[in-house]
């Protein structure tokens, strides 16, 4: 593996097996998100972790403003992660907003991803005539601007209104760590690029086979935009959850093994064809 992409995302590979699941993280996180699903999947898959660029333990010197600016630049974070490891026809995994960068880089090289898997997507998070992204302009312009003035502000109101379990305010409290130990102008920028990203005219383009999961209560990625995911994909499942808020792998880690495992245990198009070429670090 080219040691430049390892340093720069921060990649972990675990598990075994001929399938290879890649699991990435959303907007303020990292891939530490995942630490209980993905040991559930070791057995018999391979598991490849890592971080975007200026997310997590990634090398932050790596970040180029130009470069993310739009979804594309962690798009091609992805392609080269894929590429570094002679990855082909994996299970990708995408939380929130990589839900659409996966689809982005399905699109482009769809040698690369045989499966993907959407944990509450949206493809565009602003109110418009007939749409119903969740967000109007002028909430996402007074996020960005609260993030400018007062980032740890910021995350201590953002935190219970992504994970909504009020009765577990651990759970919140460890997103608002997570938001708290990224760079504040790195984050703001990630922000714009995901809360004014517009996916929609792309979706159709989309020709693998997709699983979308949506929650109950997402103040992030309401019913209405995993509908509209649904129903522009041409080959795709939608799934209600049990669980609540926008983070299940958090929340509700059991559910959200439960769901993957079953769509996982389904016969895909390709079963023949070998996940991985060569996965070595």
């Amino acid at each position: 593996m080219d040691l430049n992409i390892n340093k720069r995302n921060n990649v972990r590979c675990s598990g075994q097996g001929d399938k290879v699941l890649v699991f990435a993280h959303g907007f303020g996180c990292d891939q530490y998100v995942w630490d209980d699903i993905a040991p559930a999947f070791e057995t018999k898959y391979r598991v490849v972790l890592f971080d975007y660029v200026g997310s997590g333990r990634s090398d932050k010197k790596a970040y180029s403003k130009e470069r993310y600016s739009t979804l594309h630049g962690y798009k091609q974070d992805l392609i080269e992660l894929c590429d570094a490891l002679n990855l082909k026809n994996v299970v990708f995994i995408g939380h929130s907003v990589s839900s659409m960068i996966g689809a982005l880089a399905a699109i482009d090289r769809p040698e690369l991803i045989k499966d993907l898997i959407m944990i509450g997507p949206s493809a565009h998070y602003l109110n418009e005539p007939g749409y119903q992204g969740g967000f109007e302009r002028a909430d996402i312009e007074g996020m960005l601007k609260m993030m400018e003035t007062d980032y740890k502000e910021w995350a201590n109101y953002l935190a219970p209104v992504v994970l909504q379990n009020g009765d577990r305010p651990e759970l919140a409290q460890e997103f608002e760590q997570i938001l708290c130990s990224n760079d504040p102008d790195i984050m703001r920028q990630f922000a714009e690029a995901t809360f004014l990203s517009d996916v929609r005219s792309d979706l159709q383009k989309v020709s693998v086979p997709t699983l979308i999961l949506q929650m109950k209560n997402d103040a992030i990625a309401p019913e209405t935009a995993g509908e509209f995911v649904h129903s522009q994909i041409p080959e795709s499942e939608y799934v209600v959850m049990n669980a609540t808020g926008h983070n299940p792998h958090v929340s509700h880690a059991e559910e959200t093994i439960e769901k993957i495992l079953a769509y996982l245990r389904k016969p895909m198009g390709n079963s023949n064809t070998s996940a991985i070429e060569k996965l070595s670090i």
